[in-house]
């Protein structure tokens, strides 16, 4: 019976000796879980520039080809108009005609982390074309 009483006093202290271990390992696992929740947000603020310059140059090579008059204004108003404001500031927009295509080209920065804030050095560019009427 001594034995026995000895095995159960160790396993009790054993698992007062590992209290708060959880606590601690999830604290040093907390910086690496907020970095990969920063580079996740990152990507997906990445993936929204390419879609908001594609639009944006489908749009302008759209407005482009339906305009009489002023076809290039038309085609980089056209463009600018529904990019978001932290988006807007840094966008340059090229439109020409070629070849009976009207092409739109439109490059954006790349926020970092909070729009309208920092921007990457990196552009993304965004491109369509058209067909030119009438």
């Amino acid at each position: 019976m001594a034995t026995t009483e000895m095995t159960d006093m160790r396993i009790g202290r054993g698992r007062d000796r590992d209290r708060g271990q959880t606590a601690i390992e999830f604290l040093g696992v907390t910086p690496l879980i907020i970095l990969l929740l920063v580079a996740l947000w990152q990507c997906a603020l990445i993936g929204y520039t390419f879609s908001l310059a594609s639009n944006a140059a489908d749009e302008g090579a759209r407005a482009g080809t339906g305009a009489d008059w002023f076809q290039q204004s038309a085609c980089k108003r056209a463009a600018r108009e529904d990019l978001p404001e932290a988006w807007r500031g840094a966008a340059s927009t090229r439109c020409h005609l070629d070849r009976g295509l009207y092409n739109a080209e439109v490059k954006l920065k790349v926020p970092v982390l909070v729009p309208g804030v920092l921007d990457f050095p990196m552009t993304v560019e965004g491109n369509a074309a058209s067909v030119r009427e009438g």
